[in-house]
């Protein structure tokens, strides 16, 4: 079997869910036995080998534009897709399902992974918002499967396009701590700070867990791992906090040190609210954190409800009176770290998903 993946900035190049995904999953498709080829960002790459760990690669331009990269660079990896003789096409991002039309009319079999509720996320407006809720309705007219990533996000297609999918999550892979000296470099305590990690961005409510979090109680620190590669207001909003609590630790590049941050935390707040599976959770869970979400029914699909977290709403004071119980929660947070890796092993490991995309695949 000979598939290609279309979507994402490329293999091995990790940057987002897209990346990671691939980089997962793509040589384990190998070892099972397909021939998987992965269209890249050409300007992303210094070098372009032909292949990396028995995946296929092919470097392909694109117009350099926040809101035109992707789409241009999709729009030429199909034309050059539909001519490869590929048994099976997978597009990651719901954006591309307008191409969807270029594979029926090629008759080549197609899959795409919607991943979340983009036309509701803040940071698409106006056009934006109507251009990934139109490209979502196309791929549930012209692709042969739609590809969710939780059964929350199923219902949401059933119910807003009248189109079933099949439900395969993302994964994470399990980790301990082996080197807990190197939060020392930000003078930080084990169990002495809460941790978030994300973009400074609305979808992930980072302002409402810095402003809840300022009002309480606490005596432990906020950590703050994350930013955004570009002048924003938001993000420059939430950085303004004045409170010695807060630590604004920006982009951390090196994936040891980021993971002893998770590691050592006392609890790791999840405020991302559109999407399905989410990765930077599963990664909490897979390092080992307590889980404070945002309560959202994807939150509660990861987490099993009650299982492995604790809650809280965008209702004013909801979270800040969280905050305050945290010597009565010290307790169960001790319990949520002993679990959490069980969740991530019972059904988010990398292996399991592959294979579920190796059986898709050949279905397809």
């Amino acid at each position: 079997m000979k598939i290609a993946i279309i979507g994402s900035r490329g293999y091995p190049h990790v940057y987002s869910g897209y990346e990671t995904f691939i980089a997962e999953v793509a040589p384990r498709l190998v070892q099972q036995g397909i021939e998987v080829h992965v269209y890249c960002h050409k300007h992303l790459f210094k070098e372009c080998p032909k292949q990396v760990n028995g995946v296929n690669l092919h470097y392909v331009p694109c117009i350099k534009s926040k809101s035109l990269s992707q789409l241009s660079n999709s729009f030429l990896c199909t034309v050059h897709a539909v001519f490869c003789s590929y048994d099976v096409l997978l597009y990651v991002n719901s954006a591309n399902g307008i191409f969807g039309v270029i594979t029926k009319v090629f008759r080549i079999k197609t899959a795409i992974n919607v991943d979340g509720l983009e036309w509701l996320r803040p940071k698409w407006k106006g056009l934006g918002a109507k251009f990934f809720y139109f490209s979502s309705k196309m791929a549930t007219k012209w692709m042969d499967v739609i590809i969710t990533d939780a059964e929350e996000m199923r219902k949401v297609y059933l119910e807003v396009f009248k189109t079933d999918s099949i439900v395969v999550a993302y994964g994470a892979n399990i980790r301990y701590s082996s080197r807990a000296a190197l939060i020392k470099k930000w003078n930080l305590i084990r169990n002495e700070y809460y941790l978030i990690v994300g973009r400074l961005i609305p979808d992930n409510n980072a302002d409402l867990i810095v402003r809840e979090f300022i009002k309480s109680k606490s005596t432990k620190k906020l950590v703050i791992v994350g930013d955004v590669p570009y002048k924003d207001e938001y993000a420059e909003t939430i950085k303004k906090n004045d409170d010695p609590r807060l630590l604004f630790a920006g982009y951390i590049r090196d994936q040891i040190e980021l993971a002893e941050l998770y590691h050592n935390s006392f609890a790791y707040f999840h405020g991302h609210e559109f999407g399905g599976t989410n990765p930077t959770l599963l990664k909490a869970l897979a390092y080992g954190c307590a889980i404070i979400a945002i309560d959202t029914v994807f939150s509660r699909e990861v987490l099993s409800n009650d299982e492995y977290g604790v809650y809280f709403s965008k209702k004013v004071g909801c979270l800040t009176e969280l905050i305050d119980k945290e010597e009565a929660l010290s307790e169960k947070f001790d319990f949520l770290k002993k679990v959490s890796r069980d969740r991530i092993t019972d059904i988010y490991t990398w292996d399991k998903i592959a294979s579920q995309y190796c059986e898709l695949f050949y279905k397809i």
